[in-house]
Formats: structure tokens, C-alpha cells, sequence
């Protein structure tokens, strides 16, 4: 490993921890591939796990000596020994580093990765049966949360229109608990995520496609028709707006999840976390 002491706050080398924003994060080296930070200890083991390896971690001093040992024991484990050599460890104390992030690193360690690239659609969905779509979701709490239950419930993969966050933003990942390394996803190029086309393209793979909205038609989430599909895409909106209309007719079906004491709707993860044990239990057991 390579130790750098951060002094000048100024050092561009600091700055993709601080002062660049994930879009420009994951548009770095474009065309190419960009970056993504992963925050927390627990949360950058399961990217190397991934087969990730960070190029830079940050770290506060006082805490180098319980993670920094444990992280590259995990990248000596996974990549071997020379995947170590090269990878900048930046320190500095609480203080210092709370000015050039603007607050406290989370749990003292943060790594810097580059992404591979999306696998395509058409190639992503072929192997699938259950899937988790996520129409236009644009807050990472629910991206990483919905990404954390479906990993845990047993869905395939999840796919992602263009519009939502992606994955691997730092506290769409966090939120996550590092599942987003441990369960397949892809983001929908934007013309695929345009409009329409995303169902078509499910339906045109073999999915049923089952748009979780509230509607006259919609019927439960343990309707038959639905839990018996052999390929089934399960199609969310975003907080509050829910789907777009077309996108709900054109879906094969509109769910729901049966509600007591007036309550009409829940928070879309939590919504998707029992959708994701109704619709896939069957194929668990």
C-alpha cells in the first residue's frame, strides 16, 4: 500500500471524496466506465467480495490500525497479493477530514472503486424469473433499501430505468448493506427506458409484467394469475408520482397490496419488501 498524509485539502486526489458529485463520479473517465465511494467498513468488504478493488481508501488516523489490517487482508484473500501494492491509503485525523468531506466519515472508511460496465438488458434478463423493475425511482434510501429486500426475498436481479439512481451511489449502496454487490442489477439504457419500451422489451423476454399501483383493476399481490408466472417482472414507481399511467397499461396486470384501517399505500420499499416475499416464495419452497 501506498500512505499518503493529507495536508492540503486542496490535492485533487482528495477531491472525489469531497467535492465531486456522483454524477460526475460516474461519468469520470466517460466514455469509459467512472468511479463509485463506497462509505463503511462492512460495505467495502462486500464490494472486494464483488471482485472490486479500490484504487484509493480514506481513513481516519485513528482508526487505521482495526480496518486498515482487515480490509487488505481481504483484498490479499480475494485478488492477491499484488492487487495491494498500488492502492493509495490517504490519512488524516477526524477533524481534517470532516473539512474536506463537510461531516464524518461514516464508520471512518470510505474506498474509491472503478465500475465495470452495465450489463446490457437483453443480456442481463435471460437467465432470470424473478425480477424487481424500478421506474424512475430517484431517491437512494428506496434504491438501496428495495435492492437490500429483494436480495434478501430471493429476487434475480433488478433492473433499473435510466432516470433512477443508480446502485452503486454512495448512500443508495450504504442503505443497501452492500447487498447492491451481492444481487445482480442493470440500468436500462435511456432509449430502452423511454416511454413504454422497458415493458415491451420485459414482455418481448418472456416476463409477465405486474405494475404495483392503486387502480379500480388492481388485485392482490396474492392473485394466482400473478404468483404462478414463470418469468414475472415486478414493476415499481417512484415515491409519491407511483407509475406513469402508460406504463401501468401496458403492463399485463396492476397489483396491490391489501391494506387495513384506512391506510390506502406504503412506503415503496416497504411495499416492495412484501411484494417480494408474496411473489417469490413459491419458487423458494
Amino acid at each position: 500500500m501506498k500512505i499518503i498524509r493529507i495536508e492540503d485539502l486542496k490535492d485533487k486526489k482528495f477531491q472525489i471524496f469531497a467535492q465531486t458529485s456522483e454524477v460526475q463520479l460516474l461519468r469520470y473517465y466517460e466514455p469509459e466506465p467512472g468511479i463509485f465511494i463506497v462509505e463503511s467498513p462492512n460495505v467495502v468488504l462486500r464490494a472486494l467480495e464483488a471482485g472490486y478493488i479500490p484504487f484509493r481508501i480514506l481513513v481516519e488516523d485513528r482508526l487505521f490500525d482495526k480496518q486498515i489490517p482487515q480490509v487488505f487482508e481481504a483484498i490479499e484473500k480475494i485478488h492477491g497479493k499484488e492487487a495491494a501494492e498500488d492502492i493509495e491509503v490517504c490519512i488524516g485525523d477526524h477533524e481534517i477530514l470532516k473539512d474536506l468531506t463537510g461531516y464524518a466519515l461514516v464508520k471512518g472508511l470510505w474506498a474509491a472503486f472503478r465500475r465495470d460496465r452495465d450489463v446490457p438488458l437483453r443480456e442481463f434478463l435471460k437467465d432470470k424469473r424473478r425480477i424487481a423493475v424500478l421506474f424512475d425511482v430517484v431517491n437512494p434510501t428506496n434504491v438501496g433499501a428495495i435492492i437490500r429486500s429483494a436480495a434478501a426475498m430471493g429476487v434475480d436481479g433488478v433492473v433499473l430505468t435510466r432516470a433512477s439512481v443508480n446502485p452503486l451511489y454512495r448512500r443508495a449502496s450504504r442503505v443497501s448493506m452492500g447487498t447492491v454487490f451481492q444481487i445482480p442489477w442493470t440500468q436500462a439504457d435511456s432509449e430502452e427506458s423511454e416511454g413504454v419500451r422497458l415493458i415491451e422489451i420485459l414482455k418481448e423476454n418472456g416476463f409477465y409484467t405486474a405494475a404495483m399501483a392503486l387502480t379500480n383493476e388492481s388485485v392482490g399481490i396474492d392473485d394466482e394469475r400473478v404468483k404462478q408466472k414463470e418469468r414475472l417482472a415486478i414493476v415499481l414507481g417512484t415515491e409519491g408520482d407511483g407509475l406513469p399511467v402508460e406504463v401501468i397499461e401496458d403492463c399485463d396486470i396492476t397489483i396491490k397490496i391489501p391494506m387495513h384501517h384506512g391506510v390506502d399505500s406504503l412506503n415503496v420499499a416497504a411495499a416492495s419488501a412484501v411484494a417480494f416475499w408474496e411473489l417469490v416464495r413459491l419458487r423458494r419452497n
